[in-house]
């Protein structure tokens, strides 16, 4: 699973992935669980969700980055639409860029957070506006 490559303005950092065997990483939002990919190397950054055709509802990809900074994401060689979620480092909601389409041109415009972001939380397009997120709603990590 994988689409948005990025923009990097910050350095990279790792959560901890689960053991062999063991569950698959998730976060919760508003009370709702997703199963997360953890974009944790620069090359999972800038591929994200490229070429991924379809996506469950409770799946998503979680961008983690070393300290706050501005970021923001395009949607080149993207199928489908997403929602895109930054947080601050503290997991709090900062802002969100919802329904965003998958990008058929070229350049492809960019999606940036509105402050310092350290968390990117991406979902299907719909499933994030759904949530009716708040400023300073909390996202609790893996």
């Amino acid at each position: 699973m994988r689409c948005v490559a990025r923009l990097v303005f910050a350095a990279l950092a790792s959560l901890p992935m689960t053991g062999c065997g063991a569950r698959e990483p998730s976060v919760e939002l508003q009370g709702e669980r997703f199963t997360v990919e953890i974009a944790d190397s620069l090359e999972e950054q800038v591929r994200g969700l490229m070429f991924v055709r379809e996506m469950p509802r409770d799946r998503g990809m979680l961008f983690v980055y070393a300290a706050p900074a501005p970021q923001a994401f395009w949607m080149k060689n993207c199928y489908i639409p997403l929602d895109i979620l930054f947080f601050d480092g503290d997991a709090r909601f900062i802002n969100a860029h919802y329904d965003v389409p998958v990008c058929r041109g070229d350049p492809c415009p960019s999606y940036a957070s509105t402050a310092p972001a350290q968390y990117v939380l991406e979902l299907n397009a719909g499933v994030g506006r759904a949530l009716g997120l708040e400023r300073g709603d909390v996202l609790t990590l893996p």
